[in-house]
């Protein structure tokens, strides 16, 4: 990395200055999981933060309201509706309520959490995505389209799935061998970049199911690789060297022969996970087990990849969350805001500019993605994309009221129409058993099934009485 450091270049991010919370502000006492799965273990939006703990008999994920600071009671409500371990948890960039998680029992669930978080624990979830048949260990919601999710598991498989409908729309079966390390989408969610145990980084066209462009070896170490697309289009990925040194490395798609830049970092085996703004281009490394944070820029100048400074605190870190641009206090120049995963708590971690001015610092705050969705899921999964809607920071972000996540499970047995573009089933009703017609609507549309499966089991055992009479009928004239 000495290279790295040897040209002190103009930036404004040179001077960031990293700063973990007071003790009272950190959420304390939680039992973070301790499943070997490298994910983040933590998601984070303007609303709340939610993490993966331990759960007895099943897998459970804990969500706070942001202010819901101090010790957390043992007895807290959790999301619990999975059997097996949770992997991967992420909030839907579109509904600040609605949060998706994938797990070992080769399921993914769809939540809508009460507006001001849990008062008991939640089991019901409004919809359950089945199809992949080991863990799910990737989720992540498309950025511009409403509804639309990318679930990849352990069967090598990546489904795209309209959450409003449940089903799974797009199945990539046959572009992974092994087991796919991680999932991402471009800006406008027209492409994804994966990067997979066989040591490739692809980028698939999900829509045409094809791949667009791929690199052999991307890193040659064995341990997993990250790749994440930046704004500009191009790939940025982290991995290991043959000689176990931690790599970063930038790619452009459409010449994926060489690397634009690449740097061997330090030789710890914690594997990188990267977060990325693309408001500012700066890329923040947290590695699994690691206790500190590195940030680079990203330029179109070489060596393209700046290494701007490292945050060291003295624990290391279980997993990382990631706070949206409009969930930072723009009045104390905050960029960026990390909920490191202790093992016993969760920490918040804020990184500012430091200004000598109170005036709103309008370059470090471009407009940045909004909540609202460009596209309806039918509008993507018909060919449209669409850019994020883009909203100024200048007075801060203010949560709007999120509606309901409706789902409109379609009857197998009919082939209906398509629901209406501008249909208002956009996005899902809360689950609890209270709640609006979300329930009775699944029930409804299951109710054909189970009359079909009742009259033919009632026809099965009606044989099967005959039958039994008939062999009794012989055994009596047998025994005369």
């Amino acid at each position: 990395m000495s290279d790295m450091r040897r040209v002190v270049r103009q930036s404004k991010f040179r001077h960031v200055f990293g700063q973990a919370v007071k003790n009272d502000q950190c959420y304390d006492d939680i039992r973070v999981s301790r499943v070997t799965w490298d994910s983040a273990f933590c998601a984070v939006n303007p609303r709340f933060v939610a993490l993966i703990v331990d759960a007895s008999g099943g897998g459970a994920f804990m969500v706070l309201p942001l202010q819901k600071t101090g010790r957390i009671d043992k007895a807290y409500p959790t999301v619990c509706g999975h059997t097996g371990p949770v992997l991967d948890i992420d909030w839907c960039p579109h509904n600040d309520q609605v949060i998706a998680s994938g797990s070992e029992d080769c399921t993914v669930m769809v939540w809508q959490i009460p507006e001001n978080g849990l008062v008991t624990s939640l089991s019901e979830p409004v919809v359950v995505l089945e199809g992949h048949s080991k863990r799910v260990g990737i989720i992540t919601w498309h950025p511009t389209a409403r509804n639309i999710l990318l679930s990849a598991g352990c069967d090598n498989a990546i489904m795209i799935w309209n959450v409003g409908t449940g089903e799974a729309l797009i199945t990539l079966e046959d572009m992974h061998p092994d087991v796919i390390f991680s999932a991402c989408w471009n800006r406008n969610g027209s492409l994804i970049c994966t990067a997979c145990k066989d040591k490739k980084v692809r980028v698939i066209d999900p829509r045409k199911e094809e791949i667009v462009a791929e690199k052999d070896k991307a890193h040659e170490g064995a341990r997993p690789i990250r790749a994440i697309f930046l704004s500009d289009g191009n790939v940025f990925t982290t991995g290991f060297s043959r000689m176990s040194e931690r790599q970063l490395a930038l790619w452009n798609p459409q010449n994926m022969e060489e690397p634009i830049s690449v740097h061997e970092m330090d030789t710890s085996n914690g594997v990188l996970l990267p977060f990325y703004d693309p408001d500012t281009n700066v890329v923040y490394l947290c590695g699994k087990g690691d206790s500190s944070i590195r940030y680079f820029e990203i330029t179109d100048e070489a060596p393209y990849v700046h290494y701007l400074n490292t945050f060291i605190t003295k624990e290391p870190q279980r997993g990382m969350g990631y706070m949206p641009k409009r969930g930072l206090d723009v009045n104390k120049c905050e960029i960026a805001r990390f909920y490191k995963l202790h093992e016993r708590k969760c920490e918040p971690i804020i990184m500012t500019v430091p200004r000598k001015s109170d005036l709103f610092q309008d370059d470090l705050y471009p407009d940045t993605a909004g909540p609202d969705c460009a596209i309806e899921a039918e509008d993507w999964f018909d060919g449209k994309n669409g850019e994020p809607i883009l909203i100024s920071l200048k007075d801060g972000y203010i949560p709007a009221k999120n509606r309901d996540l409706k789902v409109v499970k379609k009857n197998i047995l009919d082939n209906k129409p398509k629901p209406s573009k501008n249909s208002e089933n956009n996005t899902a009703a809360p689950a609890t058993k209270t709640a609006s017609a979300a329930p009775s609507v699944k029930n409804e549309s299951k109710l054909d099934e189970v009359l079909k499966e009742i009259k033919s089991l009632r026809e099965l055992v009606s044989s099967q009485e005959k039958r039994i009479a008939k062999l009794e009928e012989q055994l009596s004239q047998m025994d005369v």
